[in-house]
């Protein structure tokens, strides 16, 4: 579903009320500029309920910015930009820092996100599987365990709309494969709609509805597969990217740790 709009930057095929009742986030005709260089060159796009929209681009395309823009954070130079009344949005950083010398455990890290509900905490980590990291401080955690502490604390706002800025950043190749999974089960499961940047394309293809590709401006979108044949992705990517990063689909009879290590069978 699209915004109205005729430019080509608008990733959607049909035109369509941007105040639907299924439309979390919309953006129209968005243009920011940094010191003088353009950084986003009108665009628009639109995420609705159980909609998994997922940006992807060379470094300094302005995915980052645009996240911004969407989150409230960073006023566009022009254009506008929607949100669904009283939407609730979960927001997860590309990374976070925390002082080596600071005692903080998980559990006190993720009760700054949500200190009433201590069920929904609870319920949470057990969803992500990192319930035993409850007591462990944060500084100790591998990165793949802080990537889902960091998803945790994103779902503890009961969120409408999720934004991951690169969720596998520090997670190995196994352990992506199983956190994009994660990802779309989620997005089923609460119909809670999801906007992405990865660069993980040959594991991302598999868990989203929609792929935007942005180079300042929106270069192509659309499924996956019909993507990685746009000459627009060729020309960025290169046709081995679009060979290698066919839908990708991670079929296998074992499930993986974390960190991504194959977790032992009980052949009993």
């Amino acid at each position: 579903m699209g915004i109205p709009d005729n430019s080509k930057n608008t990733a959607s095929d049909s035109a369509s009320d941007v105040h639907a009742a299924n439309v979390l986030l919309a953006a129209k005709s968005i243009n920011k500029n940094f010191a003088e260089k353009r950084i986003l060159e009108n665009i628009s796009l639109t995420i609705e309920e159980g909609q998994i929209v997922t940006l992807i681009g060379p470094n300094g395309a302005g995915k980052t910015t645009l996240v911004r823009v969407a989150l409230g954070l960073l006023q566009p130079d022009s254009g506008a930009i929607y949100h669904r009344p009283n939407l609730r949005i979960g927001y997860m950083p590309q990374r976070v820092r925390v002082e080596p010398t600071l005692p903080l455990t998980v559990n006190r890290f993720l009760q700054l996100a949500n200190r009433q509900d201590k069920a929904l905490l609870s319920n949470t980590l057990k969803d992500l599987k990192i319930g035993h990291l409850e007591g462990q401080q944060l500084t100790t955690i591998s990165g793949g365990e802080l990537q889902r502490v960091l998803l945790a604390r994103a779902l503890l706002r009961k969120p409408e709309l999720l934004i991951l800025d690169e969720p596998a950043q520090g997670v190995d190749l196994a352990g992506q494969a199983e956190l994009y999974q994660l990802i779309s089960e989620i997005s089923d499961r609460h119909r809670c709609g999801v906007l992405m940047i990865s660069h993980d394309l040959h594991l991302v293809m598999s868990s989203t509805d929609e792929v935007i590709c942005l180079n300042h401006h929106i270069c192509c979108h659309g499924k996956p597969e019909h993507v990685t044949n746009d000459p627009a992705f060729l020309n960025l990517f290169g046709v081995n990217a679009s060979q290698n990063l066919a839908v990708y689909t991670h079929h296998h009879d074992h499930e993986h740790e974390i960190g991504g290590s194959v977790k032992e069978q009980n052949h009993d």
